[in-house]
Parts: C-alpha cells; sequence; structure tokens
C-alpha cells in the first residue's frame, strides 16, 4: 500500500527525541526557544513563537487583536474547519468567500465585496502551500482603512483591518522572492504529523506587524497570553530563587513542548536542502505524467519565473469534466490499487454546522466544482519515481474506468 503522507521519523529524530527525554526538559523549555529563534532567522521575521497548533495560533491572534461579537472575519469557503472554528470561538461572524478556479485560493474580487464597517479581520488560506496574491491583499486592507472601526488600543493602532494569513500548509513557500511568514501582518504555521515539516502536533505564530508595532514586544506578550497568563514560564521560575509568579490576565494554555521542538529542530534544519528538494521533485513527476492526459487539471505551483512557488504541501489534481460521485467512485478504484489518496478539502459551509447557521455552499460555486473534481496524491520524503508512476498507473486505469 502506498500511504499518503507518513512523516519522516528516522534516526535523527529518534536521536533528538531521546536526548531530550534524557535531559530532564520535556515541556517548553530552551529547545522551543531555540525552534523560535531558527524559524524567525528562516523566515527573516522578527519573531515566532511557537505553539501546541496552528489553530491556537489563529485564535490567539484574533484574540489579540480583539474580535469579538457582532464582528466579521472574511475566509476563503474552500478551507479546513479549524480556520472558520476559531473565529466562532470568538463569537465573532465567519464571512465565507469564493476561491480562483485556478490556484483554490482566495478570490481577491470576493473579498473586496465582503468587506464593510464589521470587517475586523480577512484570513487568506494558502492553499496546498501555494501563496495567495498578498500584495492585492494587503492593498485592500490599507484601501478600506477609512472605513475600518477601530475598537480598543491595539486596533486604533494598526488603524485597519488586520490580515492574519493561514499558512498552515505554506511554510518553505515564496511569494515574488519572499518567504511565507512575512508576507502580511501575522502568518500561522502548522507542524501537524502529515504537515511537511512536523513537530508531531504544533504550530507557529510569525509576527511581521508595521510600525509602531514591537513584534518582539508582541512576543512576549503572547508567552505570557499562551501560558494561563502567568509572567514567568516553568524555565525562568527554574532559576534559582525565582520561584514566585503573578497571574497577570486569564490566560490560555497552548505552549509547545521541547519534546515537539526537538523534532521540529531536526526538521527544519534539513526543510530546505532535502525535504523542499525531494517534494518538489515528486511534483514535477506527477505535473509531467498527468500533462499527458486531457481529462487532467495540474495544480498550480510555481508562476512569477520561479519567485512565487509552493511548499509543495499537497499535489491537488482534478478530474475535468467530473461530478462529485465520480470523483468519489474514482476513489473507491483508486485505494482498490493499494494506493491512498485524500480530498483537501470539503468546503466548510457544507460541514453539518455551518449549514445549521445558514450557509449554502452553492453560493460558492467555484469552491463547490474544486471540491466535486479534486483528488489529493500522495507527496512524502521517502517516496520515489517507481512509486509516483504507480499512483499516476491507479489514478489513469481509474479514471478510464469511470469516464470509459
Amino acid at each position: 500500500m502506498i500511504p499518503f503522507s507518513p512523516p519522516r521519523m528516522d534516526q535523527k529524530i529518534l536521536d533528538a527525541v531521546t536526548e531530550t527525554l534524557k535531559s530532564g526538559w520535556i515541556t517548553t523549555g530552551p529547545k522551543t526557544k531555540l525552534f523560535e529563534k531558527k524559524l524567525a532567522s528562516y523566515c527573516a521575521a522578527d519573531a515566532v513563537i511557537c505553539l501546541n497548533s496552528a489553530t491556537a495560533g489563529l485564535e490567539i491572534m484574533l484574540r489579540w487583536f480583539g474580535v469579538k461579537e457582532g464582528d466579521e472575519v472574511i475566509l476563503p469557503a474552500y478551507t479546513y474547519s479549524a480556520t472558520a472554528n476559531v473565529i466562532i470561538h470568538c463569537g465573532a461572524k465567519p464571512v465565507f468567500v469564493d476561491v480562483n478556479p485556478t490556484d483554490f485560493n482566495i478570490a481577491i474580487s470576493a473579498i473586496e465585496k465582503a468587506i464593510n464597517s464589521r470587517t475586523k479581520v480577512i484570513m487568506p488560506v494558502d492553499f496546498g502551500g501555494f501563496p495567495c496574491d498578498y500584495d492585492a491583499i494587503n492593498s485592500l486592507a490599507e484601501k478600506h482603512a477609512k472605513a475600518f472601526t477601530p475598537e480598543g488600543d491595539i486596533q486604533k493602532k494598526l488603524g485597519r483591518i488586520l490580515v492574519l494569513s493561514d499558512s498552515a500548509h505554506s511554510i518553505g513557500a515564496s511569494y515574488k522572492g519572499k518567504k511565507a511568514g512575512v508576507l502580511t501582518d501575522v502568518s500561522v504555521f502548522s507542524f501537524h504529523a502529515v504537515k511537511n515539516l512536523t513537530t508531531a502536533e504544533g504550530g507557529a505564530v510569525v509576527l511581521n506587524l508595521p510600525a509602531p508595532f514591537d513584534n518582539e514586544d508582541i512576543y512576549r506578550k503572547l508567552c505570557i497570553k499562551t501560558l494561563h497568563g502567568q509572567d514567568k514560564d516553568a524555565l525562568a521560575k527554574m532559576q534559582k530563587g525565582n520561584w514566585r509568579y503573578d497571574i497577570i490576565e486569564p490566560g490560555y494554555k497552548c505552549n509547545m513542548a521541547d519534546l515537539m521542538a526537538a523534532i521540529g529542530l531536526v526538521e527544519l534544519e534539513r526543510y530546505e536542502h532535502e525535504t523542499l528538494i525531494r517534494r518538489r521533485h515528486i511534483f514535477d513527476l506527477y505535473a509531467f505524467a498527468f500533462s499527458n492526459y486531457s481529462w487532467a487539471q495540474v495544480p498550480v505551483f510555481e508562476k512569477d519565473h520561479g519567485q512565487t512557488h509552493s511548499s509543495y504541501h499537497l499535489f491537488a489534481l482534478r478530474i475535468k469534466g467530473i461530478t462529485e460521485a465520480q470523483r468519489d467512485e474514482i476513489i473507491r478504484l483508486i485505494f482498490q490499487e493499494d494506493v491512498s489518496v485524500n480530498v483537501h478539502f470539503i468546503p466548510v459551509p457544507m460541514m453539518s454546522y455551518y449549514k445549521g447557521l445558514g450557509y449554502d455552499v452553492r453560493n460558492y460555486p467555484n469552491a463547490l466544482d474544486n471540491y466535486s473534481r479534486e483528488i489529493s496524491l500522495p507527496v512524502f520524503y521517502e517516496m520515489n519515481a517507481e512509486m509516483v508512476q504507480t499512483v499516476v498507473d491507479a489514478v489513469s486505469s481509474s479514471v478510464q474506468k469511470v469516464l470509459g
């Protein structure tokens, strides 16, 4: 069976985790702090805070910005539920908009139509690791600054809509020569088990807010907010005689542990010169193979002469001219060939909870069309050319059986 996306768990990872276990420091400590610094350096960012999930990072930043009941947050209908759930948690209204028919990412024209005086945040999603059009999105936030209705000191300080990127898929991607993480105000990566760079579970908030914000000061405040509102973390309290602490706000508990960071440090060290190169090679093999089939719509994963490129997280193949039922039958046949595939994503407005709120996926025709025809193919580090060909053969034979 060819798996879909197993993590790369080799001796380097085992050694790093073992060393951390033996160190006596397994929760948030020196390795987490080092991982944050190395991530900041990798992205060329001022500051990065590592947490236990990307979901926690998105919600913490919404709460930091003061998003609450009566506010609206714009996001694509084509995303995972986490992007929308965090808005609900804050009591705000998710305002879904449609996506591009080409690259799955949020449609700029749809964002602009949805902006009003209640809009506090735009949350673009880098689908499959391919960056959104951040020049256009950032320009929209500036363009509508006069209509922005700030509440609280932070919103007044920014003076416009916050652009909070769900960059769960896109660490290592580039947009016009700049790394994902510093393409807008704040970006949030995921290090879940199936991501390109994993820490088993985990995520990171990359702070790139403009002056007069001090991103390092925001980092220090977020460290408190994400650890119960406690003014000292465990590392600081372990210093001789430094046991006393205070709770200065009713914070949350979503810190990253050193055990997770130990995996991340190994993954990050080899990410650029091993992981991304291998994943790009697999994408190229798939793209070349499927270009021979008239029914295949190959995903966009590069433009601007290579200055904008994906992190090669998802190879989201679409089959032209098929129905959702035909897509499902093709998937069933592919699995019979011992090849694992997936679908990314079921649009959030199709989910029972969101349908119950009155959302209708038919209002987002591109999202519905993309979903109905999409099949995500296996991509992982140990995958070789023979395995890629096995996948291509399984997909092509299954499509032909369905289409005749």
